[in-house]
């Protein structure tokens, strides 16, 4: 569909003929008193929860996975140590990884 073509020579006439009567200044004040803008409310934001977590040591392989038992955190040489053996002899390495775990409150 075509667009309908604008004589802009046309209304920028009736423009100014408006301007020069003061209709124009009227129709802007109506318009300005006709649309009051409406205050923006503020968004409240939640409030972040305090989450408490618990660090573990974990012993595990070479794909990841957890070996054995979670040890606590100040238990830490021992972990380590249990990692050692089970890398020795030949057998997939494995390494201490922390693991820290979300504490449930009453």
């Amino acid at each position: 569909m075509a667009r309908k073509v604008v004589n802009r020579k046309a209304l920028r006439e009736e423009v100014e003929a408006a301007e020069r009567s003061g209709a124009a200044v009227e129709k802007v004040a109506e318009k300005k008193a006709a649309k009051p803008k409406a205050a923006k409310r503020k968004s409240r934001s939640a409030e972040a929860k305090v989450v408490r977590v618990k660090l573990y040591w974990l012993v595990v392989n070479q794909s990841g996975k957890q070996v054995g038992s979670k040890f606590e955190h100040h238990q830490k040489a021992a972990a380590e140590k249990k990692a050692e053996e089970l890398s020795q002899g030949g057998k997939s390495p494995h390494w201490v990884q922390k693991h820290r775990e979300p504490i449930e409150e009453a």
